[in-house]
């Protein structure tokens, strides 16, 4: 576990040299990306980078106010050239799902205001066909068992509301996340992700298709870095 850490601690240092001063940066969540936001804040305070910084979480907008990054909202600026954030799966074709966090509506928000995406993340997370992580679908609390029903049938798996202790996982925004346990068996991710949007109750669903430009990857063997050839970083 130990060495598991340190690897995310590289790769999460690593993808930081996408970052230059005057940059708008969209900040991500998770175990990986927290390494992110402290090297960020470090060079801020050491080698003189300027940047503002959009979170994607309550988590990470502590985190960032902690290590001195100042924040903006998304609606204040227009776009932004970066985000780095994590992912729970990819696949060969960049393909990602993400919401392991609970945080993926304000993930999919803030990637899609960005020129280019970086994701960090161990060499667990690669795998040939997404769904071996459960899909996490946001739903709103009003008749979500319904929803739920609704997305069993179309996804024709096991659905059920994240739990922490006695009571739902809520979202920042206040909704329920539902994890659909597809197996490894979603080979048309963008035909999947529309589907699911098109039942009402689903606010977002943790497929980030055509998104991913860049895997900053940490493995046995050190760090990588796996560019999308049909990405918005690969001239």
């Amino acid at each position: 576990m130990a060495d598991v850490e340190a690897l995310k601690k590289e790769a999460g240092i690593a993808a930081c040299k996408y970052v230059k001063s005057g940059m708008k940066v969209g900040l991500g969540t998770g175990s990986t990306v927290k390494h992110t936001v402290i090297e960020l804040g470090r060079r801020m305070a050491e080698e003189g980078l300027e940047i503002v910084g959009v979170p994607t979480s309550l988590a990470t907008e502590k985190l960032a106010r902690e290590v001195g990054i100042p924040l903006v909202e998304l609606s204040e600026i227009d776009g932004l050239d970066i985000v780095i954030d994590g992912a729970d799966e990819y696949d060969p074709n960049f393909q990602l799902i993400k919401g392991g966090g609970a945080a993926l509506l304000r993930e999919k928000i803030v990637a899609q205001e960005s020129a280019a995406m970086v994701v960090v993340a161990d060499d667990r997370k690669r795998v040939n066909t997404l769904g071996a992580f459960p899909l996490p679908i946001e739903v709103t609390p009003f008749s979500h068992e319904a929803t739920v029903r609704a997305l069993s049938r179309l996804l024709d798996c096991r659905v059920n509301i994240r739990m922490a202790g006695d009571g739902p996982v809520m979202t920042d925004n206040g909704n329920m996340i539902a994890d659909a346990h597809t197996g490894p068996t979603i080979r048309n991710p963008a035909k999947t992700e529309l589907d699911v949007l098109r039942i009402a109750g689903v606010v977002q669903v943790g497929l980030f298709i055509s998104m991913c430009d860049v895997v900053v990857l940490a493995g046995q063997d050190g760090v990588s870095v796996y560019l999308n050839s049909h990405g918005r970083l690969s001239d």
